[in-house]
């Protein structure tokens, strides 16, 4: 007997009646089980998320577009299981791709007017590997536009192809950028999961903002072919979803190396392929942890962080006080190296493209004849990005060095002087009211520095809630250590289960 599909839980009236499939609460292993035993099919599950789309994303504005061919797609899904050929565990998941990634056939903008001359010939790395694990490709996501670097006033969650994304528990507050509309959609369950990119914070600060998970790679991990870059130095794509062990599946299936992205060359023969597999319900005990408070910022934060770090320990963790030191000195030199980075890893991008403007000059252009582009905030980063050094620099090559450095020795020199598996800290603290103008104002707390500029892994998880407001709680360590933080997300996750689906309120 097939089941019904629900995007909560069902009453119990509704229950008694037939059996159920909660969207929120259903993992991908749970749904390959189904599909396995013939009570749900990949159309139905698809079916099930292009409903949702049309319906719930109206208040969302999470969805650019819906792929047409997402049902046949499903349908060759299931021919492939009845067949017994499944491509493994993505085989016949439904999949949203954030819009900066190259996709065949479909528009990919990064969230810019310019970009909508013609879609992209042939897909990124990422989506060819998406397709050949079995994915159902539903659609793409809206973004900070530029992934949040045309503006030093941007407003997270806003371009000029999408408009704004709300966040789905109070439509009023603010998503996070840029991968906003990946954070957005997963939590209002428009898609199992959804892949988002991230140079500083853009993959974890929206999954906090949202309650969901989301897992920043090692640098190295993931191609960037087909991605509209900010910088090769610190950008890569990463799975966001409902739950851990979601996210480490997409991610066995992300990665891999690349000719075409040099740094895929760099990760160990020895990194792990499944990282589902190595997910262990008891690997907080033992481990030893760092905690890095933030304290005294935000009391909602500061409470959700006490109850955590009473959670580690519960579990069996070791967990010491730390602070994360050269934050400033890698700060400082990160904005201006990226700014160059910017002027190199754009234009090579825009080459690729047919039908668009091949500069960062002929874009600033662009903006200023469009009625749109330029209506909530400017272009300053554009306009910046013309005058500063190139990478062949020797100004340029010092800020690069100064930020790599100082931030991998903020991790690696916290982490050996306390002997530590991983350090955590708050992703985020409440989500702010979306306002234009003055930026992202009540931003004020945030932890992912340190890993995203090192290259390091970060992995955000929902920890707790201000009133309706998620709040998260970020693991990272090492570099290639993405199978540690993704391990202990997941016990913590188990031991502190505190996420609930959004009510889309429209204001508190």
């Amino acid at each position: 007997m097939a089941i019904a599909i629900a995007a909560a839980a069902p009453s119990a009236e509704a229950s008694a009646a037939r059996p159920q499939l909660d969207l929120d609460s259903a993992t991908i292993p749970g749904l390959q089980a189904l599909m396995d035993r013939g009570r749900l099919t990949s159309v139905e599950l698809t079916t099930a998320y292009l409903d949702r789309i049309r319906t719930v994303d109206r208040r969302i504005h999470a969805v650019l577009a819906v792929d047409r061919t997402a049902l046949s797609q499903a349908a060759a899904s299931d021919r492939r299981r009845r067949t017994g050929h499944t491509r493994g565990p993505l085989d016949g998941i439904p999949v949203l791709l954030k819009d900066n990634i190259d996709t065949g056939g479909l528009d990919t903008t990064a969230g810019s007017r310019a970009l909508l001359a013609a879609p992209p010939a042939v897909d990124a790395t990422v989506v060819r590997r998406l397709r050949a694990g079995g994915a159902v490709i539903l659609g793409k996501t809206n973004l900070s536009e530029w992934a949040n670097f045309r503006s030093t006033n941007a407003t997270s969650g806003w371009s000029g192809v999408g408009g704004q994304t709300n966040n789905p528990y109070v439509l009023d507050r603010n998503p996070c950028g840029s991968s906003s509309g990946s954070g957005a959609g997963v939590a209002a369950s428009l898609a199992q999961v959804a892949i988002g990119t991230e140079t500083d914070g853009s993959i974890v600060c929206p999954a906090g903002n949202n309650g969901v998970v989301g897992h920043k790679p090692s640098l190295g991990l993931v191609s960037r072919t087909g991605i509209a870059p900010i910088s090769a130095e610190q950008d890569t794509a990463g799975p966001m979803a409902r739950h851990v062990v979601d996210a480490a599946i997409t991610m066995s299936v992300l990665q891999g190396r690349d000719r075409e992205d040099p740094a895929t060359a760099n990760y160990p023969a020895n990194q792990p392929t499944d990282y589902a597999k190595l997910l262990r319900p008891g690997a907080l005990r033992g481990a030893r942890i760092g905690v890095w408070r933030q304290a005294g910022i935000d009391p909602d934060v500061d409470r959700v962080v006490a109850r955590s770090v009473a959670t580690l320990r519960a579990g069996g963790a070791t967990v010491v006080e730390v602070d994360m030191p050269y934050r400033a000195e890698f700060g400082a030199a990160e904005s201006p190296a990226l700014l160059s980075e910017f002027t190199r890893d754009l234009p090579a991008y825009l080459a690729r493209r047919p039908g668009v403007p091949k500069t960062i000059a002929g874009l600033v252009e662009f903006n200023r004849q469009d009625p749109v582009e330029l209506s909530r905030f400017g272009q300053e980063l554009f306009e910046q990005a013309l005058t500063v050094p190139g990478t062949d620099d020797p100004a340029y090559r010092q800020w690069r060095a100064t930020a790599t450095s100082l931030a991998r020795r903020s991790i690696d020199e916290t982490m050996a002087a306390h002997d530590l598996d991983a350090i955590v800290s708050p992703t985020n603290g409440p989500a702010w009211r979306t306002t234009y103008g003055l930026g992202d104002q009540g931003f004020l707390l945030e932890s992912s520095g340190p890993a995203a500029v090192s290259g390091y892994p970060n992995v955000a998880v929902p920890a707790g809630y201000a009133g309706e407001l998620p709040i998260g709680i970020s693991f990272f360590a090492g570099r290639w250590d993405d199978a540690t933080v993704l391990s202990l997300a997941a016990a913590y996750e188990t031991a502190n289960p505190v996420r609930h689906p959004p009510r889309y309120l429209p204001t508190v």
